[in-house]
């Protein structure tokens, strides 16, 4: 019996060595792949823009819906002409 209890231990041990060894493995490939990312992303919002020229990167879809289906040939402003 105390023989069966040590082997369980050991087998229980080594398991956990084994587990810990490996999630520590793929922690850090994935800690390499999210600094990669954020390096080639930081490099893209690098880029030198033009003077003049506008970026968007994202438009909400909503405002995009909204924004073609109020808008239809312009919008009319009231004024008044002053004769000076």
């Amino acid at each position: 019996m105390l023989k069966f209890l040590i082997v369980i231990l050991g087998v229980g041990w080594l398991l956990g060595q084994l587990i810990r060894y490996f999630l520590r493995s793929k922690v850090a490939k994935f800690a390499q792949q999210v600094k990669k990312a954020a390096e080639e992303e930081q490099r893209a919002s690098r880029k030198p823009q033009e003077e003049g020229e506008v970026h968007v990167d994202f438009i909400p879809k909503t405002y995009q819906e909204r924004r073609t289906k109020d808008i239809k040939g312009g919008d009319y402003v009231d004024y008044e002409e002053v004769k000076e």
